[in-house]
């Protein structure tokens, strides 16, 4: 890739020199005589390393090169001048050059000093790309997110028109990320992706006049897909863009091991929860619906005698017989979840029901509620119960995060492929990031008499529908939930 330089030298005769040096040794050299049109230039392109003099009429280079880091802060620098002394080169680099040459130039040390300040700012760089990917990747539990940031960041580093992240699904070969664009077809990519996963390493190929470098997403062993990075035909690839394709796809493979694991725990903690939950309700079940009966009839007797006192307590006590049938619920509901019961559903309708149920949490006056409801939805094959389940949820979660009031907004609409799309959006409390991280962990819950299974329950829905579930929350500052139903 030819690589972008900017030289400032107030003597012409040497810039032009410099200009036509450069040129020869492969670089875009934009060449001025004067500090304030680089500065300029600066603030309206992007260069890969400049060479300042360093003894110009109205700025030296070293305040030059100041000002340039204030525009590009990882600018490689190299000062050049005809009186090279120790102290001028230690000068220098203290204020942030990058090396010092003197003049006259010896060709073969000028395009070294060049290349090594090349080399530097590219791996300065995609140490920090790297270490990005490796904070998602830290961070977020959804592949779906580090996969996004592995497309981003190999771009970034490779300096490729486009990067896609293939994942073998079904058979063949599906783009689930990417970043950049180019006019080739996916179905183009596949060839270098199927190469690459082949020979289990990286792999260089070219069609269609555009040369394309694939590396494998191998986990354990095995490959699950592949990061396809694509240039023009011009653009001749480095065995280092080999190398930093392969860091970046083991980044992807992580991500994907990860979610394997994860899925292979769930499955466990499922298994066991459906045992426990079989015993657990065969056992609490009879005995809490006695307790229920007898708070009761406790509350009516103590009614009758007018005991104010009693009676709340009475209350107190059927609250927390409550409080525990709904966590046996929950947990048979989230460990054994029934078979879909798919039939014409109004999701509308079903979001007008939900809403009804939840009425009792509305404080008149300090909650408002908007409904947003779009008739084009109209109905759809779903299991009315289980979205019920998920929705009451939601709106539930909504309207609790709410103590102080605010305004809890649920919208439906069709979107252009003609899937079904529900939020729910309150302006309440909203979650840090360890609450954001931990939102689906079983019994994990930040309220005093939560069962911590809502937001698992909801996500065991929405995944059972064939749906997408995205969460957007903010602390101070509200969540935001949206739900993507397929039509059919």
């Amino acid at each position: 890739m030819t690589r972008r330089i900017l030289v400032v030298d107030d003597d012409a005769d040497i810039l032009e020199v410099l200009e036509m040096r450069l040129g020869a040794l492969g670089y875009a050299v934009t060449a001025t005589p004067t500090p304030e049109d680089a500065l300029r230039l600066l603030g309206e392109r992007g260069f890969d390393v400049a060479l300042f003099d360093l003894r110009m009429a109205r700025m030296d280079g070293i305040a030059l090169t100041r000002a340039a880091h204030e525009r590009q802060s990882r600018l490689p620098v190299v000062i050049m001048t005809a009186h090279g002394t120790i102290e001028n080169a230690v000068q220098a680099i203290k204020q942030g050059a990058f090396d010092f040459i003197t003049k006259p130039f010896v060709p073969e040390e000028l395009n070294a000093k060049l290349g090594r300040a090349l080399l530097a700012r590219r791996w300065a760089r995609n140490r920090e790309l790297l270490r990005s990917v490796g904070e998602t990747l830290a961070s977020s539990g959804v592949v779906q997110h580090v996969l996004d940031a592995v497309a981003e960041r190999t771009v970034e580093a490779t300096e490729t028109e486009r990067a896609v992240v293939f994942l073998r699904e079904e058979g063949r070969l599906v783009p689930r990320a990417l970043a950049g664009a180019s006019p080739v077809p996916f179905e183009a990519l596949t060839m270098s992706a199927e190469a690459a996963i082949a020979q289990g390493a990286p792999a260089l190929t070219g069609d269609h006049g555009r040369l394309t470098l694939a590396a494998p997403l191998l986990v354990d062993g095995v490959a699950e897909g592949a990061l396809v990075a694509e240039n023009p035909s011009y653009v001749v690839p480095t065995d280092d863009d080999l190398v930093l394709l392969a860091v970046f796809a083991a980044q992807a493979a992580a991500a994907l091991k990860n979610a394997h694991e994860q899925s292979r725990l769930r499955g466990g903690a499922l298994a066991a929860l459906g045992r426990v939950a079989t015993q657990v309700a065969h056992e609490l079940n009879n005995p809490l619906g006695g307790l229920r009966l007898y708070a009761q009839l406790l509350e009516e007797r103590l009614r009758r005698a007018d005991d104010a006192e009693g009676i709340e307590m009475a209350r107190k006590v059927g609250g927390a017989v409550g409080h525990l049938a709904e966590l046996v619920t929950d947990i048979t509901a989230y460990g054994r979840a029934p078979e879909l019961r798919r039939a014409p559903t109004a999701v509308n309708a079903v979001l007008d029901e939900c809403l009804g149920l939840a009425e009792d949490r509305v404080v008149q006056g300090d909650i408002r509620v908007v409904r947003e409801l779009d008739e084009a939805v109209g109905e759809v094959l779903l299991d009315a119960r289980e979205l019920k389940k998920a929705l009451l949820n939601l709106i539930r979660n909504g309207l609790e995060a709410m103590a102080d009031g605010g305004t809890l907004t649920v919208r439906t609409r069709r979107t252009d492929g003609g899937a079904i799309e529900i939020s729910v959006e309150d302006t309440g409390s909203g979650m840090d990031a360890e609450t954001s991280a931990r939102m689906f962990e079983l019994f994990f819950t930040t309220k005093p008499n939560g069962t911590g299974l809502g937001m698992a329950i909801v996500r065991s829905v929405v995944d059972r529908h064939g749906g997408r579930l995205e969460i957007e929350s903010e602390a101070g500052r509200g969540t935001r939930v949206r739900i993507e139903l397929p039509a059919s």
